[in-house]
């Protein structure tokens, strides 16, 4: 995503004397010593890196005019209000700070409050809200049947470059092998793969290479495509936000989209929770071989007993661990 926003601003300087670089964890830190001591007007950023270099004194913050944080409820709301809040205290108090982001809940609002001074806010769209070039459909389906699910989609109705969405790291690569196994090209973005890995399969994605990009939503926050035609949520979110974000990767620009979730008993409170936030139902869609009877209940993983003291969780043999199936 940093990449992403230093190319655009390449392209946006080109016939200015504007100086531009961009930093980041994940590459050797070496180099981007070098650029800075050179001087840059705009610098694109992470914060762990940046904290890294001002720590090895390769950073001076003193005169910096403007302080921007992109993904704003990401940054403030996964662990990175700590470091937002050392980087606005080593910038100038004199600083004009801007936060963007598709969504501001409530609680990120007021984290937001507390490195803000008397800010002002500024809505492009309503808060939450999804493009209406966006065609959002819902198949509710047993949770064992998903993977039969996308596959009679990708068969037969969902068509061209897409982003399919799933939870855990795991999940991806589950359903990486899965697709790659019946003959789809696909690549997959989540937080284990090195910053190589995931430029590569970006860059693979982008230029063509592959059609199907399988992500968690971390990896794939941010990342500009163009032509998206479709994203999948396979799993659905648990926070209503991470969907207004999701379906957001496509219908750019004016450009029409399709937004397919499959919804098993367990993600049914999911579902009324994003219908909430964007204020309007998905429409479902009923006609499919895996339908969920509507009676299904979520399914209760309960804990075993074991024969140890009460107060200890009796220990699993290997043995047992490599039985264990994931459904995922």
């Amino acid at each position: 995503m940093a990449i992403q926003i230093e190319n655009n601003f390449k392209t946006y300087s080109t016939y200015t004397n504007l100086t531009t670089s961009v930093i980041f964890g994940g590459a050797p830190i070496e180099p981007q010593k070098d650029v800075l001591k050179k001087g840059i007007d705009i610098l694109i950023a992470t914060p762990g890196r940046l904290l890294d270099l001002h720590k090895q004194d390769a950073l001076n913050l003193d005169y910096v005019e403007t302080l921007v944080l992109d993904e704003a409820d990401l940054m403030l709301d996964m662990g990175f209000i700590d470091d937002v809040k050392k980087v606005a205290r080593l910038c100038t108090s004199e600083k004009q700070i801007l936060l963007f982001s598709a969504t501001i809940p409530y609680k990120v609002e007021q984290l937001a409050n507390t490195i803000l001074n008397e800010p002002e806010r500024v809505e492009v769209a309503q808060n939450s809200s999804t493009s209406k070039n966006v065609n959002q459909l819902l198949y509710f389906v047993p949770k064992q049947n998903k993977i039969e699910l996308g596959l009679h989609l990708l068969r037969n109705t969902i068509k061209g470059n897409i982003i399919i969405f799933r939870r855990t790291k795991f999940g991806v690569e589950k359903l990486e092998q899965t697709l790659s196994k019946n003959g789809y090209k696909v690549e997959s973005l989540h937080g284990d793969k090195s910053q190589t890995a995931r430029q590569d399969a970006l860059l693979r994605f982008k230029k063509g290479e592959v059609n199907i990009l399988i992500a968690t939503d971390v990896a794939a926050r941010g990342i500009d495509i163009s032509d998206l035609d479709a994203v999948v949520n396979f799993d659905l979110p648990n926070i209503p936000e991470t969907y207004v974000h999701r379906i957001g990767r496509t219908a750019r620009a004016g450009k029409a989209g399709m937004a397919y979730s499959l919804c098993s008993a367990d993600e049914k409170s999911y579902v009324l929770a994003i219908q909430q936030l964007i204020q309007m139902q998905l429409d479902v869609i009923d006609d499919h071989p895996y339908p969920l009877d509507p009676k299904a209940k979520p399914i209760v993983h309960k804990s075993q007993k074991t024969g140890g003291s009460k107060h200890k969780k009796g220990r699993k043999s290997e043995a047992s661990k490599k039985k264990k199936k994931r459904w995922y």
